[in-house]
């Protein structure tokens, strides 16, 4: 039973909701570019189409450098488990976007790097972002998308309090 005095509704209104439910919505619309971009190899378009790739797998897009990683590195940048990202990586070495080769610095470990489709499907998410924060801005407008940048950014920079 509901206490009467409890007010319930901060629970959908609260900042970490409304920040969780616009990435949703970022993220959504980012990958239903991307499934209609013409550069993305048909299959991963597919994939995407069918809604088979994820924000999660975006993590992958957002934080692997150009020059790669280990996965405990890539892990990390990513806010994800070891285990976590190795399914993911394992899933997008499948679908063509990266592959393991040796790492430069130490034999015994593997470096995660984009494929040449890996790099297109690359673009294709920039170009999607870049939609998609275009689209951002005709909806709210320029002052306040400029005001949502500055506080995120300096919010997210600053760590935990």
């Amino acid at each position: 039973m509901t206490p009467p005095d409890l007010d319930d509704a901060w629970r959908l209104t609260h900042l970490g909701r409304l920040m969780g439910d616009a990435l949703r919505r970022f993220d959504a619309r980012v990958l239903q570019l991307m499934a209609r971009n013409v550069e993305v190899p048909l299959a991963l378009s597919n994939l995407a189409a069918r809604d088979q790739v994820s924000a999660a797998h975006i993590h992958i897009t957002r934080h692997l450098s150009l020059s790669g990683d280990r996965l405990t590195d890539l892990a990390a940048r990513a806010g994800m488990s070891k285990q976590a990202m190795a399914s993911l990586v394992d899933q997008c070495i499948a679908w063509g976007l990266v592959e393991r080769g040796s790492d430069p610095l130490d034999a015994r470990a593997r470096r995660i790097c984009f494929t040449p489709t890996g790099l297109a499907w690359l673009q294709a998410f920039r170009d999607a972002v870049t939609q998609a924060e275009t689209e951002f801005r005709a909806e709210v407008g320029d002052a306040v998308a400029a005001v949502v940048s500055i506080g995120l950014e300096t919010y997210g920079s600053s760590g935990t309090q």
